[in-house]
């Protein structure tokens, strides 16, 4: 900055970086305000409200200073705190009987036809309010009514160009009950979990439990878990495993808040008798079936899931990029009527099968009359 520009900034005079004055002077008091006639408009900063609020306490002090004298021979007593209880408030009545919004009532009328069209009128309450509620539950039961009539179409337009036959796969789906179960993503590798599924694949809930229950791998702790919520699922979601009473009693304990709506059984309960029947698995073994009711793991299969990759930083400025992967697994659930059902087809095929000869019985074709030599 040249010499000759003052220090101040440029465009502004002079007087506004003049020095304040460091004189202060002391306020009046409450009385020499009252008793001026002219107040100043320099010196006036008296607040109404808080000269009021001070008054107040110091009455309120003076009061207590006067009644505490009398109080020294009393026990003195602890402050009470009142509780407000918010359930006694009373909704006021309204400003009409409702017994006048029913169509046709009369004060006069007698008292058969009030108790009629009382009944009348609960009557269309009820209807009004169970149309309110489906209303309201068709958000969850029928979210896309377009997308449901377009599959009725479908499925009559099929139905009448097969003349009513149904497929095998609709027979199954119509006599058989399965469960699909799908587990959230989890922070391991498909090559951990399919060890595991491997290993509970093609048994029953209960026997894939106990395997789990004892194994040493760690991910069969969260497998475990995900079987309990598939087999609660299939049992009060798909009516599942309802065969042997015992069985779901046992269930029912141990899962008491999933059955809440199973908790009421009687002895009407339909019970499976037992069936004892040795079934052939896909695989040629040999099963002991003894409830077709009992829920077993029909299929396991595990998906993999995103993955990212983190830095580890070593020694020399080497760094090994670390891989993060998520897996989720699934079980579809069935019973053991299925795998009675695929039995008896593997044994009606082999029954079916022609016996095999060295020679068959078949006209010959492809040979000339005489030899080529």
């Amino acid at each position: 900055m040249s010499a000759r520009i003052p220090s101040r900034r440029l465009g502004q005079s002079a007087l506004a970086f003049r020095p304040r004055s460091t004189h202060w002077t002391a306020l009046p008091t409450i009385a020499q305000r009252n008793a001026s006639t002219k107040p100043n408009t320099e010196t006036d900063l008296s607040n109404p409200l808080l000269e009021k609020y001070l008054q107040q306490q110091e009455a309120e002090q003076a009061a207590a200073e006067t009644a505490q004298p009398e109080q020294e021979g009393k026990p003195q007593k602890r402050p009470t705190t009142t509780l407000r209880d918010g359930g006694s408030y009373t909704v006021p009545s309204p400003l009409f009987n409702p017994e006048r919004l029913i169509p046709g009532y009369r004060k006069d009328a007698p008292p058969a036809q009030k108790a009629a069209l009382k009944a009348q009128a609960e009557q269309r309450r009820l209807a009004v309010q169970k149309e309110e509620e489906k209303r309201l539950l068709g958000v969850n039961i029928d979210p896309a009514p377009a997308a449901r009539r377009s599959l009725e179409r479908k499925l009559v337009i099929k139905g009448v160009s097969k003349h009513g036959r149904m497929s095998k796969a609709a027979k199954i789906a119509r006599t058989e009950r399965s469960s699909l179960y799908k587990s959230q993503f989890l922070p391991t590798s498909v090559k951990k979990v399919t060890k595991i599924l491997r290993q509970i694949q093609g048994k029953t809930v209960s026997e894939a439990l106990v395997q789990l229950r004892f194994s040493p791998k760690k991910i069969a702790r969260d497998i475990y878990k995900g079987l309990i919520i598939a087999q609660d699922e299939a049992i009060a979601g798909r009516g599942m495993g309802l065969g042997d009473k015992n069985a779901l009693k046992k269930w029912i304990e141990q899962r008491n808040e999933v059955a809440s709506t199973l908790a009421n059984l009687d002895e009407k309960t339909p019970k499976t008798k037992g069936v004892n029947q040795v079934v052939e698995l896909k695989d040629g073994k040999k099963k002991l079936v003894k409830d077709a009711t009992e829920i077993y793991i029909d299929q396991a299969w595990c998906g993999r899931g995103e993955s990212w990759k983190t830095p580890e930083f070593r020694a020399r400025g080497r760094v090994n990029m670390l891989t993060h992967r998520t897996t989720s697994f699934s079980f579809l659930l069935k019973e053991e009527k299925t795998r009675m059902r695929i039995s008896d087809e593997i044994k009606k095929k082999r029954n079916n099968r022609k016996l095999w000869v060295a020679l068959p019985d078949r006209p010959v074709t492809a040979q000339r009359q005489y030899c080529l030599w």
